[in-house]
């Protein structure tokens, strides 16, 4: 397994200099509001390339199309531009990433930073690093101490249930952040900047590398209502362990349509300031 990783690794710096290359390019919409661009291509015709040439008899599933031999035990996600949106603006918050599963278990992964020069790693039962360095999830022990993420789609947000989730979680805890790049968030919820994440909708080759690195991190990664973890699945949890109890039942309850704190409406806007 070792040898799929370093593998992995190499690829995803390969293809994190393809990133570079070609920042400033022009994007395109491949739906209403889901950019791409042709960095996003070349990182994946490059990654896809080198993995044919490594492993032959591995499948492939990659998010720009790449589809090979999907039937097969060894099967590698792939997102050869994770945060396109945030790319195409010049916003640093975009990766690479990678991860190798065996059946329906993920078994490699690795994210890819090249802005910030960080590398995530992880092999099932090995760990989980960062450049080199072991890492671990963060020790907080519960909600109210906790800085969290989680993401919403390209379209339609304002109708999204994922804002419910959102406004409850900022009312119980330091804050939420939404970087926009799934990947960073599982990234560095397996090194301890922040203690959760969780999205609805996410593909595969979304999760599939981050999940194993919170994992073998030490922390906890399941579907919102505590089921196991279904990379084709509706929604993913991962936090670090200590508050996903806590997370679960919040989440419960907000299923059901108890809210703890009432979404308020907006108050009327003061268009006129008195300066006494």
């Amino acid at each position: 397994m070792a040898n799929f990783l370093d593998a992995a690794i190499e690829i995803a710096r390969e293809a994190g200099e393809v990133l570079m290359a070609h920042r400033g390019v022009a994007f395109e919409l491949k739906g209403e509001h889901d950019l791409v661009t042709a960095a996003d291509r070349a990182s994946e015709k490059l990654v896809i390339k080198r993995l044919q040439e490594r492993f032959p008899d591995h499948g492939i599933f990659a998010e720009e199309g790449g589809r090979v031999a999907l039937n097969a035990p060894l099967r590698w996600y792939i997102d050869p531009l994770d945060g396109t949106t945030n790319y195409a603006h010049g916003y640093p918050q975009w990766n690479v990433t990678l991860g190798l599963a065996q059946n329906s278990e993920v078994i490699a992964g690795v994210v890819y930073d090249p802005l910030n020069k960080e590398l995530f790693a992880a092999e099932r039962g090995a760990g989980a690093r960062l450049n080199g360095a072991p890492i671990h999830v963060s020790k907080a022990p519960d909600l109210n101490e906790s800085l969290v993420s989680t993401g919403f789609p390209s379209r339609r947000r304002h109708q999204n249930v994922n804002i419910h989730f959102y406004y409850q979680l900022a009312m119980v805890t330091h804050g939420v952040r939404r970087s926009g790049s799934a990947a960073i968030d599982l990234a560095y919820t397996a090194c301890g900047r922040i203690e959760a994440f969780w999205e609805f909708g996410l593909n595969p080759w979304d999760m599939a590398a981050g999940t194993l690195l919170v994992e073998e991190a030490g922390g906890k990664v399941s579907g919102m209502r505590n089921e196991a973890l279904d990379l084709h699945g509706k929604y993913v949890l991962a936090d670090n362990g200590l508050i996903h109890a806590e997370m679960v039942s919040l989440f419960a309850e907000i299923f059901k349509g108890q809210y703890r704190h009432e979404m308020p409406g907006l108050p009327a806007p003061e268009w006129e300031v008195s300066h006494g």
